[in-house]
């Protein structure tokens, strides 16, 4: 009992590496989720930061180019209309003024919509929303001169007022397209800085989990490495252990062999010769009474009859416990022997059948075979409820082959197997036996369908037992 609890508090005090990989799982896992959430982020910064500024930059710049170009359509139609005051009237270029104007305008509507409000580019925007405003009145304006007919000054004005506003329009524009070329680049260099950390940030990560799993692995390694030493050293003691109640309970089967040998010859020499005694003087009581009531004689006969009868059951009980026949004539005829008794006992048909070629069997060994042999069908008359057995003993090849089945309910293999076979104790003993002879063992049942116990002793034991028995 001490040295179970002790074991069982050593088995308590092993450290457990499922709870260091456990914490470790769980903290690799925590900083990927951190990891996961944060580059979640970064790319959702970068997806709005790339829709919101730099698409939005692009559109604003092709509504700057459209500017750009209608300035310059302006100043090939001065240019034209300069070179033909001969040939067109101003009147005349009336729709290409207004078509131009209004496209103006609504590319700078959209400029402004599209870009990014920072403080220089949105008083440039300012200055170009009156600049077409400005320039909007001046064109009406010299429209309105052409149509009552002063063509000259309305010319004027085109080549001086009109000319100078398209020229600030042109440049408004430029610097405009100079600040979302700025903004543009600065906004490459935040995409590409965002990158870079990014691929930092995923280095760092990796290393740092490659250093927690390589923490993590030392740690539970160095715990295996304890449990493992500690399991080593509870099975070093269990191997230790079992070999010490292997050694008990082999020196209690000799015990048992041993009190069953003098239990044996107990019964057959002091009882048997009490009996015998017995007999003889109720038979000189016999025969010397013949005058005695004839009441009385039969009494007698009975008295007789009971001791005859007792004598026998001695007998034949000694000869169970200790088989003399085992030694003078061998296993097979042993077993046969034995076979007829249990089956006048027990009420169970044992059919016994033996095909053995070696004429010497060490009883050292016969004993085991004949001990397995008789737990067996012990177990047979206690729990299968059979009506037949069948003992099969034979020689095939190397091993002598040891067969006991029978008919009965059978059993379902395993723990309760041993249960069911005298609560383990009749098996424990039939094992013992067979690992004695270097044999093996086994089993085979299942509920309805009868057991059948098989035993293969290797003939090089019994060579050497036998050996061993006659130099001996």
């Amino acid at each position: 009992m001490t040295g179970s609890v002790s074991q069982h508090d050593e088995l308590r005090e092993m450290p457990s590496p499922s709870a260091r990989l456990w914490v470790g799982l769980c903290i690799i896992f925590s900083i990927f989720l951190i990891f996961v959430i944060h580059g979640g982020r970064q790319i959702r910064w970068l997806e709005n930061f790339q829709t919101n500024v730099v698409q939005k930059n692009r559109k604003a710049s092709l509504q700057l180019l459209r500017l750009q170009n209608d300035a310059y359509l302006l100043g090939i139609s001065f240019r034209n209309l300069a070179l033909s005051k001969n040939r067109y009237s101003i009147l005349d270029w009336k729709p290409e003024f207004t078509r131009l104007r209004h496209d103006m305008e609504n590319a700078a509507m959209l400029e402004g919509r599209f870009a990014v409000d920072t403080p220089a580019a949105r008083d440039k925007r300012i200055q170009l929303r009156d600049t077409l405003v400005h320039f909007g009145r001046i064109s009406d304006h010299i429209f309105a001169l052409a149509q009552q007919g002063h063509d000259s000054q309305a010319r004027v004005l085109i080549q001086t007022d009109l000319e100078s506003r398209r020229a600030v329009i042109s440049e408004i524009v430029a610097r405009l397209l100079s600040l979302n070329a700025d903004a543009q680049a600065e906004a490459a260099g935040r995409i590409n800085s965002t990158y870079e950390n990014v691929k930092t940030e995923i280095l760092l990560f990796t290393v740092l989990l490659f250093l927690l799993a390589l923490g993590a692995g030392l740690y539970t390694l160095q715990a295996s490495r304890k449990t493992y030493a500690k399991l080593h050293q509870l099975a070093e003691q269990l191997h230790t252990q079992s070999g010490q109640l292997r050694k008990l309970s082999w020196k209690l089967i000799d015990v048992q062999e041993e009190t069953l040998r003098q239990v044996a010859h107990d019964l057959h020499d002091e009882f048997g010769q009490i009996l015998t005694a017995i007999g003889v003087m109720l038979n000189r009581a016999g025969c010397k009474a013949h005058n005695l009531d004839p009441a009385l004689l039969q009494d007698l006969e009975s008295i007789k009859t009971i001791v005859e009868e007792t004598l026998r059951k001695v007998r034949d009980q000694s000869q169970m416990f200790r088989p003399g026949i085992l030694d003078d004539f061998g296993l097979d005829q042993t077993l046969e022997w034995f076979a007829r008794q249990f089956s006048r006992q027990a009420g169970i048909d044992v059919h016994f059948s033996a095909t053995l070629t070696k004429d010497f069997f060490p009883a050292d060994d016969a004993i085991h075979a004949y001990r397995i042999v008789q737990e067996a069908l012990n177990n047979v008359a206690r729990h299968s409820k059979a009506k037949e057995a069948w003992v099969k003993l034979e020689e095939r090849g190397s091993e002598i082959c040891l067969e006991i089945r029978d008919n009965g309910v059978g059993f379902e293999t395993g723990d309760r197997a041993d249960r069911s076979l005298g609560e383990g104790i009749g098996l424990m003993g039939i094992r013992e036996r067979t690992k004695h002879l270097n044999g093996t063992l086994v089993i085979q049942s299942a509920p309805g369908k009868g057991t059948v116990i098989s035993v293969r002793i290797p003939l090089k034991n019994v060579a050497g037992s036998a050996m061993a028995e006659r130099v001996g």
